[in-house]
């Protein structure tokens, strides 16, 4: 019997992020781990008793739309970042955006649950997730199942063997993230350096130098680029 080939799902909840647009978000989630979030659970799911004992893990599964890239099309092979853009494997080796489904799966690290004026909230850390991200379902990440030590990573090598360029930041970008930081109590100037050591430039732009490039986090573009042998934060733009 072959199984029907449609199914209809509903969105749980809407991610608040502080990535506005896809180029910058890295490529994994629990990178950049001063990213922040908020998963807000919608109706009929925004009550305090669908998450009630959620708050004795530390970590969850996050299943989710790739909502950005519905009107774009999938192929059987695509050119992963860590391959350096150049040679081609099957779209089910890799966690493309552009599947036949556009259905995300993110293990993120989760803060204070609570309640507010009927909204129903969870902070996140060191989440992926783009800014009104659609949520399909979240599962507690169970350490003594989810975690296998002697897994093998196949074309992505651990964290630690990825070469990394310093990240420095102009004498104005300085300033500017000072204040900021004074103002708003968040660390933008070291999740700044996380996001810009992963290189978020797509392959084709890797080899550039002193090209200029812009990242928005919330109300802000972050403008940088690459140089021989580090990364310079330029200045940073309000919107």
């Amino acid at each position: 019997m072959i199984p029907q080939n449609s199914f209809t799902l509903n969105t749980i909840g809407i991610i608040h992020s502080c990535y506005k647009e896809k180029f910058g978000i890295p490529r994994q989630p629990g990178l950049v781990t001063e990213a922040t979030a908020k998963l807000e659970l919608i109706p009929p799911y925004n009550r305090l008793d669908t998450v009630d004992g959620l708050d004795g893990f530390s970590h969850i599964w996050i299943q989710f739309i790739f909502h950005a890239c519905l009107n774009e099309n999938w192929k059987a092979k695509v050119r992963p970042p860590r391959l350096g853009g150049k040679a081609k494997i099957g779209i089910f080796a890799t966690r493309a955006t552009h599947r036949p489904n556009p259905i995300g799966l993110s293990v993120v690290k989760i803060g204070r649950i609570y309640q507010e004026d009927q909204r129903v909230f969870i902070d996140l850390y060191g989440a992926d997730l783009l800014d009104g991200t659609p949520v399909l379902d979240i599962k507690p990440y169970l350490p003594y199942a989810d975690s296998i030590s002697n897994a093998e990573g196949g074309f992505a090598p651990a964290p630690a063997e990825v070469q990394k360029k310093p990240v420095i930041f102009s004498v104005e970008a300085k300033t500017q993230c000072e204040r900021y930081e004074d103002l708003h109590n968040k660390k933008i100037t070291t999740l700044i350096k996380q996001i810009i050591e992963q290189d978020p430039r797509p392959s084709y732009l890797s080899e550039q130098v002193d090209r200029e490039h812009g990242i928005q986090l919330w109300d802000m573009n972050i403008k940088w680029c690459a140089r021989n042998d580090h990364f310079e934060v330029l200045r940073i733009e309000h919107e």
